[in-house]
């Protein structure tokens, strides 16, 4: 709509303008300061050329009204113009704000957590948030691939298959075990260590040299783990890389940076020139033993990822990988890519509170807070929806308790209570969709048509949502057009009214903005509450 409206608006005045929503609707739908910008060009009062231009749309089926208001131009949209737009998105159903293709191709890549351990409440954020951004992007049209980078290399493994012949003489074989300073912890380890003993009995479990074995078998288990969690809460992914896989590749891209002159060696160690691209130092990128190190395995997986020709490459990250940025990019430019192609999203840790105090660490989870125990808690719904109450890159805290309450502190209840309410109307007036599709809007009141306005906003709160990587502004306009729609059902008689199936139809698109909305967040409406 909003779209429309301003192309529209630019073809009368042949001009390009900025369009703004006013706080206060009844000034109208839509304002544009353009007159302002006109009024040293004109040399004229920004009130008077206002009005010339207020003018010009006098006879617009568009609008009901169009005045010059203190140097401002407001519009108010015609009844029967949001009725066309009301009747166009109902026809869409599920498609209600999908967009055309947009010819762009993305690689997203999010999570990417070790595979050392179930998802703790931190990776959550970052999962939820690319899901959702995958979700969204794709009904706006975009080519979007997701991908998860599994980090099979490296002293983790080393460290997990320890981690797992500890865990294995101590439940297993029932030893007394010395744990050193590091090593993982957690229940998972014991369950995946009677894995171990029926693949290959208990002796490997005292056997230094099968560590690296183990560490591969925990390794798949703790992906299984990580797999079933995600999908639990409505995650997928497309592809799942293996950091391990790409190491044979390191010779070659080694040799690109090379002829490109980023490297050289320095105490007999390998390292690339990040300082020339504004890190704070150069960095090391193979080790004095030989053995390249982890950002060296970024690096190939970046010419990896660049060589498959993507339009635009997005990595959300924790944010300690804050620094890491610069010498990424660094090397991306080294082996001779664009590093604007890509964007990095940092994703903060959560602050969980329980009845307003910090939520107690579980021993069984090893001291960290498991994403599943949370899910399980609230439910999915309730976790995906108040990860994306706030941007990623922001502090969130949120208390477990009152997203269990069944009341209105509690938002997705709040939202899937307005929603279940516009269904239990339409189920006492015995009718469906279809029964109120060709109302007419004539004589709808202020309150019935503000409701089919803030509905056909969502296409562009959509596109707002994924251009600024801010699905907070999704979750903010569910929770407004909520209350949008409780106060009109306690303002309004609905039921046997005059305007009974007018209001229905302007409802039922509210029906369809929640729920189409609520899905690309990766939660169903509820239709009964």
């Amino acid at each position: 709509m909003q779209r429309i409206v301003k192309k529209y608006i630019e073809e009368i005045l042949e001009k390009e303008i900025v369009l703004e929503k006013p706080k206060d609707m009844s000034l109208g739908h839509f304002a544009t300061p353009v007159a302002f910008s006109l009024a040293k060009e004109l040399r004229k009062s920004p009130m008077i050329i206002a009005q010339d231009l207020a003018s010009k749309f006098e006879n617009s089926e568009m609008f009901e009204k169009v005045e010059a208001v203190k140097g401002f131009i407001n519009f108010k949209l015609s009844n029967s113009f949001l009725q066309t737009l009301c009747e166009e998105s109902l026809s869409l159903g599920d498609d209600f704000a999908k967009g055309e293709n947009k010819n762009e191709k993305i690689l997203l890549e999010y999570v990417s957590a070790n595979p050392t351990g179930p998802l703790h409440i931190g990776h959550a954020r970052g999962a939820i948030a690319g899901d959702t951004l995958a979700r969204v992007g794709r009904h706006l049209g975009f080519d979007i691939t997701t991908e998860y980078y599994v980090n099979d290399a490296g002293a983790q493994m080393d460290l997990l298959g320890l981690s797992l012949a500890l865990a294995g003489q101590e439940s297993i074989l029932k030893q007394e075990v010395q744990y050193p300073e590091k090593y993982y912890r957690g229940d998972y380890l014991f369950d995946i260590a009677k894995d171990v003993e029926k693949e290959f009995g208990k002796e490997i479990f005292n056997d230094e040299s099968k560590h690296k074995e183990l560490a591969l078998f925990a390794k798949d288990k703790v992906l299984d783990i990580i797999k079933k969690d995600m999908a639990d809460i409505g995650i997928e992914f497309d592809n799942y890389v293996s950091e391990k896989s790409l190491y044979s590749s390191w010779d070659e891209t080694k040799s690109v940076l090379e002829k490109n002159g980023s490297l050289y060696d320095k105490d007999e160690k390998v390292w690339i020139k990040s300082t020339e691209f504004g890190d704070d130092v150069d960095r090391v990128v193979v080790r004095d033993n030989g053995i390249p190190t982890y950002l060296a395995g970024d690096i190939i997986y970046h010419k990896n990822k660049y060589d498959r020709k993507y339009d635009k490459y997005i990595n959300i990250w924790g944010a300690d990988h804050h620094g890491y940025i610069t010498r990424v990019r660094a090397a991306i430019e080294f082996l001779g890519y664009d590093s604007k192609k890509l964007e990095v999203l940092l994703s903060q840790m959560v602050q969980l509170l329980k009845g307003g105090e910090p939520y107690k660490m579980s021993k069984r989870a090893g001291n960290v807070i498991l994403m599943s125990d949370i899910s399980n808690e609230i439910g999915s719904d309730a976790l995906r929806f108040v990860f994306l109450t706030k941007k990623s890159d922001t502090h969130l805290e949120f208390d477990l308790d009152i997203l269990k309450n069944q009341d209105s502190s509690n938002p997705i209840f709040y939202i899937n209570y307005a929603y279940a309410r516009i269904n239990q109307v339409f189920k006492k007036a015995q009718l469906n969709f279809d029964d109120v599709a060709s109302e007419s809007f004539e004589n709808l009141n202020q309150d019935a048509l503000n409701l089919v306005y803030e509905s056909l906003l969502f296409p562009s709160i959509l596109e707002e949502a994924f251009s600024k990587r801010d699905m907070q502004k999704i979750t903010d306009y569910l929770h407004s057009i909520a209350a949008s729609v409780h106060r009109f059902y306690n303002e309004h008689k609905i039921i046997d009214s005059d305007e009974q199936n007018q209001y229905l139809k302007a409802l039922s698109l509210v029906a369809l903005t929640i729920k189409v909305a609520l899905h690309l967040l990766g939660i169903e409406a509820k239709e009964i509450m």
